[in-house]
């Protein structure tokens, strides 16, 4: 290649010279200015010719420092304001803001190309100038507007503004050097104008002035123009109305709007109208964009879109578009706005605008690993700046690259590099490297498993083969004979079934795309006990329950490792597609197997709940309570997942199932409380704060951190008033609020079932009792069947000090001397009692829990044991797990050291099988043949601790 020829560059430097000369103005000398100079005029004909045209801007921003001076600590507004004093027409007003916009430019770039700006400080120049012209330009054209046509009211007679939403580059903050402004206009409401010449709606007065508003920044005139203004990303494109009141926007965007324009809508920023107007403007959008659910719809949709984008590159010969070609800009974007479409809704605070900032989330969150996301920062910087350089040149809107060597030269040394082949090989790693991420995370993959049968779907799914063919198709794709035609049989059912539910076209694509990889994980689980029939109705019942939100069909779809372990825990147990058919939203565990068979334990729990919770408004209980159950609904089926697939065992089960309970209750609790503080005038509790004054006791299984699957919560509600100041009804609505936050129904169903029955006085006490008054029931009035209970019972949330003087009161209480053979006799008449009422046990069939030989009865003889040697033996008020207590009573030799060790292992082995029908979603029994020997050893030590025992 040659030397690029400087001559005429070198020929508008040498005009300002002479003007300087002429009006006495010092040329900066010192080698900064000198080496930033020569690259400027190098790389930029648009500032070389505009500082020779009016050369004393040039002197200005060099007198004035504001060359050196970077955007974000440069003050665009107030100097626009102060050239804007004396306008008083439409004409001045143009004129002023293309000037402005001129020397703007001017010192953004040259800043650029002397590389004494960040990439990220010409982002804030071009986008602050860009807000500035447009709020600037605006406040003055309705003041005029008004003035010559009246004020704009709502149906209540109340001004209102014009909002103006920034879309694309303008609205993410990363505009670049010559780019197009893409706007929305919109207004809040429809009403009439007020103190005018002649009657007009709202709407024709918004019309009128952002036609104006327009005109004023787009037209071409002698001083150029300020910004080309995009209006096509509204509602409807060109062919809708320039403006939209906000109910007309909701109205579109519920029913009308494309996928593609959420993907626009992520970079949306409202740039002009007042904070009231703005939020509720934000609040309509944002559930547009941001689903509840993970939305792996988003893929398609971007994955379409970014056909259509190459096919008209391809038209165009165009594949050198830095921004719209293989491996650029716009590849890296869809990589970050996928995953916020994809998780926005679930994760907020991946509800961000510039593309930097979401791929370092997402590398902070492990959904990209780090050395992609590094990659693809690296990417994109050189490809913005790259982009800079070209538009530079002219300032003209170009993402192509030059193909004259003299230009393929200049571009290169504008970037740092000797020639044009070292540029080019640069640019070449980055897009590949950018190509391939976009490819495993948007592209098509063919096959989702290397090893998958390739399944016929024009034969299987839709359904247009005989039986006898089915049957035949599927016993060669690996299925028991026997079953095939079963399997045809249901498939047909279902395929009926969806035909009457009018699945829609994108529905009934979904599901093609579906079915036949669903059936070749279905056939992997051919020699599992359980039947292919089996497994395949428990899928087909998750699938009709999401086919009405087709976006769940594209996570299956779209992540064969969600759809492989939704097969795989399906055929362990009913309990997922149970429950998954009624809450879809836990189909976004099964994403990652790291998590999935990872349950947490307490302080990651209360790290991922208060996330969650931290950017829900505070007074949107519904939301709140919404998250909640997201939290303890997708953590338990993460410990179901851990526990029929072996990875932890039964009594890890339940601290887990323990530590979900118990971080969810006390968030909840934080939020009854901060629902009712500004009625009774007590400050909010923040995160990590006990409610003062007031606790929670947990009983029963609870209590014991024995919780199962379908356990409810057995609760008492205890306070002190003096501790706060607050009255009695405080605590009791509180108390109330707490119960309706965990037991109300929500879109997820309820949070957990809570019993309050062992209160004091039972159904007919108060819902929450004083402490004092507590104490004394316990101990002059309960019942020994109360003070088995309260062996389980422990403070499971609230006021430290008080949960102190409340294991006081329990320890007192357990710690009565009490007559052995009185006591034996009572608590082995409560079991008698409770075996009649609740012992569901038939020739047939034995209660695990309530049986003879059960759950319950050894749990009877831990609590006869502990209420019978307390008094002398205060350890035994330290636990209130049965597994526990039973190794206390063997270190202290209260029972003989044979019978807690069988009586430990029978409690495990019995519970093992509790849960184990708990995740069948099956009754707590099994076959009465089942188990005899563990209960047989249950019954000889109860005969021997309880009925043939003498002191």
């Amino acid at each position: 290649m040659t030397n690029v020829d400087l001559t005429p560059m070198e020929h508008h430097w040498q005009t300002w010279l002479n003007w300087a000369a002429t009006h006495d103005m010092q040329v900066p000398e010192d080698s900064a200015f000198l080496t930033a100079r020569a690259l400027v005029w190098t790389a930029s004909e648009f500032v070389a010719v505009n500082v020779a045209r009016d050369p004393a801007r040039f002197a200005e921003l060099i007198v004035s420092g504001d060359l050196l001076r970077p955007s974000a600590n440069f003050n665009f507004a107030a100097q626009l304001d102060t050239l804007l004093n004396h306008v008083t027409d439409e004409t001045q007003l143009a004129s002023v803001l293309r000037q402005f916009r001129c020397i703007q430019m001017i010192r953004i770039i040259w800043r650029e190309l002397a590389n004494w700006a960040s990439l990220s400080d010409t982002f804030i120049g071009l986008t602050t100038l860009a807000d500035v012209c447009v709020q600037h330009a605006l406040a003055r054209l309705y003041a005029w507007h008004i003035a010559e046509y009246g004020v704009p009211n709502d149906t209540n007679g109340q001004p209102q503004s014009l909002v103006v939403l920034a879309m694309g580059k303008l609205g993410a903050g990363e505009l670049n050097l010559s780019s197009d402004i893409d706007l929305i206009f919109a207004f809040p409401s429809h009403g009439e104008v007020s103190s005018g010449p002649r009657p007009l709606s709202s709407e024709q007065f918004f019309i009128r002035l952002s036609q104006r508003l327009i005109h004023v920044l787009d037209t071409q005139t002698a001083d150029g123009f300020v910004f080309r203004v995009d209006t096509r990303l509204r509602p409807f494109g060109d062919s809708g109305p320039l403006v939209m009141s906000f109910d007309a926007l909701e109205a579109y965007y519920q029913a009308q709007a494309r996928e593609w324009e959420r993907y626009a809508m992520i970079k949306a920023r409202v740039i002009a109208g007042t904070p009231a107007a703005t939020n509720e403007l934000m609040a309509i959008l944002n559930p547009f964009v941001y689903r509840r659910y993970l939305d792996f719809a988003a893929i398609a949709s971007l994955r379409h879109l970014k056909k259509l984008i190459d096919r008209e590159l391809q038209r165009k010969g165009l594949a050198d578009n830095i921004k719209l070609g293989p491996g650029g800009i716009r590849e890296i974007e869809f990589i970050g706005q996928a995953f916020q479409l994809i998780r926005g809704g679930r994760e907020p605070e991946l509800q961000v605008r510039p593309i930097l900032t979401v791929l370092r989330l997402l590398g902070e969150k492990a959904i990209l690993p780090m050395a992609a996301v590094n990659g693809l920062v690296a990417a994109y910087t050189f490809l913005r700046r790259l982009e800079n350089r070209l538009q530079a040149w002219q300032d003209r809107q170009t993402h192509t690259l030059p193909i004259a060597d003299n230009d393929r030269l200049r571009l290169a040394h504008s970037l740092g590099y000797d020639n044009w082949n070292a540029c080019y090989n640069e640019l070449q790693c980055h897009r590949e490297l950018v190509q391939a991420q976009f490819d495993a995370s948007i592209a098509e993959q063919l096959t989702t498993d290397q090893d998958c049968v390739v399944i016929d779907s024009s034969e299987l799914w839709p359904i247009d083969s005989t039986p006898e063919r089915a049957v035949v198709v599927l016993h060669q794709l690996g299925f028991n004979s026997d079953e095939a035609l079963l399997i045809h049989t249901r498939l047909l059912q279902f395929e009926q079934l969806m035909a009457r539910k009018g699945l829609s076209q994108r529905g009934r694509e979904r599901l093609e795309r579906l079915m036949p990889k669903l059936l070749h994980h279905l056939m992997q689980h051919n020699k599992n006990s359980v039947s292919q029939v089996l497994i395949l109705e428990r899928l087909l019942r998750v699938l009709e329950a999401i086919t009405g939100r087709t976006a769940y069909l594209a996570l299956l779809v779209e992540r064969p490792e969600a759809l492989k372990q939704l097969v795989r825990l399906c055929a362990m147990s009913p309990w997922f597609s149970e429950r998954t058919a009624r809450q879809p939203l836990l189909l976004d565990e099964l994403l990652d197997p790291r998590r999935l068979f990872a349950p947490l334990r307490s302080a990651e729990l209360e790290r991922e709940l208060t996330t969650l919770l931290a950017t829900v408004a505070v007074d949107d209980l519904e939301q709140q309570m919404e998250r909640l159950r997201q939290f303890a609904h997708g953590q338990c089926l993460r410990v179901a997942a851990a526990d029929v697939t072996g990875v932890i065992p039964l009594m890890v089960v339940s601290d887990y199932l323990t530590d979900i309970a118990q971080v969810t209750v006390r968030h909840a609790l934080r939020l009854a409380w901060n629902g009712l503080c500004d009625r009774y005038e007590l400050p909010i509790l923040n995160h990590g704060e006990f409610t003062p004054g007031f606790i929670i006791i947990g009983y029963g299984k609870f209590g014991g951190i024995e919780l199962g699957y379908h356990s409810d919560l057995d609760l008492v509600f205890l306070y002190d008033e003096t501790c706060c100041n607050a009255p009695p009804a405080f605590y009791l609505r509180l108390s109330q609020r707490f119960i309706h936050i965990l037991t109300t129904p929500t879109y997820s169903g309820y949070l957990y079932e809570v019993d309050t029955r062992l209160r004091p006085d039972g159904n007919k006490g108060l819902i929450a009792r004083t402490l004092d008054s507590f104490a004394d029931y316990q101990l002059h009035e309960a019942w020994t069947w109360e003070h088995q209970a309260l062996v389980r019972a422990r403070a499971v949330v609230g006021d430290a000090q008080l949960i102190t003087r409340f294991q006081a009161v329990r320890h007192t209480v357990l710690t009565q001397s009490r007559t052995a053979n009185k006591l034996r006799t009572e608590v082995a008449a409560m079991r008698m009692k409770m075996r009649s009422a609740l012992d569901r046990s038939t020739a047939e069939q034995f209660d695990l829990k309530q049986g003879a030989g059960g759950i319950a009865d050894i749990e009877f003889m831990v609590q006869y044991a502990v209420l019978r040697w307390a008094a002398t033996h205060s350890e035994l008020t330290e636990w209130t797990d049965n597994i526990r207590l039973l190794a206390t009573l063997e270190q202290l030799a209260l029972l003989p050291s044979l019978a807690a060790a069988e009586l430990t292992e029978a409690y495990k082995t019995l519970r093992t099988a509790y849960h184990s029908q708990a995740l069948q979603d099956a009754p707590g029994v099994v076959k009465n043949d089942c188990l005899t020997a563990v209960r047989a050893t249950v019954i000889a030590w109860w005969q021997h601790i309880m009925d043939d025992a003498t002191d």
